[in-house]
């Protein structure tokens, strides 16, 4: 029996971040993460409750509006449910991550160190977006 027999099947379809400064985590998102916007134009003009981030083919994240959360019982507020999520990227992109995070003046709080994840062992970072959420950056060898 491999590691993976038994395993329910899935992916992750979306993570869902609160906020409370939508231009400063917009803008980082698309900007120092360089992910692609979902919806930004529906949200803007009051169509849809939230904007979203598409990471990859399979997975978005959701940026909740502070009129959203704030009166919900079942989220945290400032990230105190959620410990951080990690970015998977080449190591190019890693690089290019890196310089992007040091031009934007955002503070690198841990490494480059290895740790261990879903592929074994690769090098990481850790950092804060604009709301706090820390994030960990990630890339493997070979």
């Amino acid at each position: 029996m491999t590691i993976l027999e038994g395993l329910m099947e899935c992916l992750l379809d979306h993570i869902v971040l609160n906020m409370t400064d939508e231009k400063k985590m917009i803008d980082f998102y698309l900007k120092v993460l360089m992910f692609a916007p979902e919806r930004l134009q529906e949200y803007r003009t009051g169509k849809v409750p939230f904007p979203s981030l598409r990471l990859n083919s399979n997975t978005i994240i959701d940026l909740f509006p502070q009129e959203m959360w704030e009166n919900s019982a079942g989220a945290g507020q400032g990230g105190e449910n959620l410990n951080h999520f990690c970015l998977a990227l080449t190591k190019g992109s890693w690089q290019n991550l890196c310089q992007r995070l040091k031009d934007g003046k955002v503070t690198i709080e841990e490494g480059p160190v290895p740790r261990w994840g879903a592929h074994g062992v690769g090098t990481s970072i850790y950092f804060r977006d604009p709301e706090g959420n820390l994030i960990e950056a990630r890339y493997y060898e070979g």
